[in-house]
């Protein structure tokens, strides 16, 4: 299950937990561009438990919806990856080596108020 809210203006926290299908992942990409859509300078915080390999019809929503996602990930300067599995840490800081002004960091589930204190550096 992917989960999408706003508490407050340009940030979103999104939590994923277990394996997500392709409705899901249609519905939680359509909040998150639709959530995005006026968002300057945003920033995020992307909980991570209990990750699953999603299914192959939720990954090919996200491919579809690729050119959405590409133009909206520019609203965002920081985004903040709380998860206790260490290759998602790492690929998710390599995909903020990847993208032009978004920076990425990895954190323990513990560290949420470190996570939030960087975020709110920018």
């Amino acid at each position: 299950m992917l989960t999408i809210e706003s508490p407050r203006t340009n940030h979103l926290e999104l939590t994923l937990s277990g394996r997500l299908t392709e409705p899901a992942m249609a519905e939680a990409l359509d909040a998150f561009v639709e959530l995005s859509r006026d968002m300057t300078h945003g920033t995020m915080l992307y909980t991570i438990t209990n990750f699953e390999i999603p299914e192959l019809g939720a990954i090919a929503v996200e491919l579809r919806r690729m050119p959405a996602l590409l133009r909206t990930i520019f609203a965002f300067d920081r985004c903040a990856v709380l998860c206790e599995t260490p290759w998602i840490k790492v690929v998710a800081e390599l995909e903020g080596l990847l993208i032009p002004g978004l920076a990425i960091k990895s954190f323990a589930l513990t560290e949420r108020e470190a996570a939030e204190a960087w975020l709110r550096e920018s």
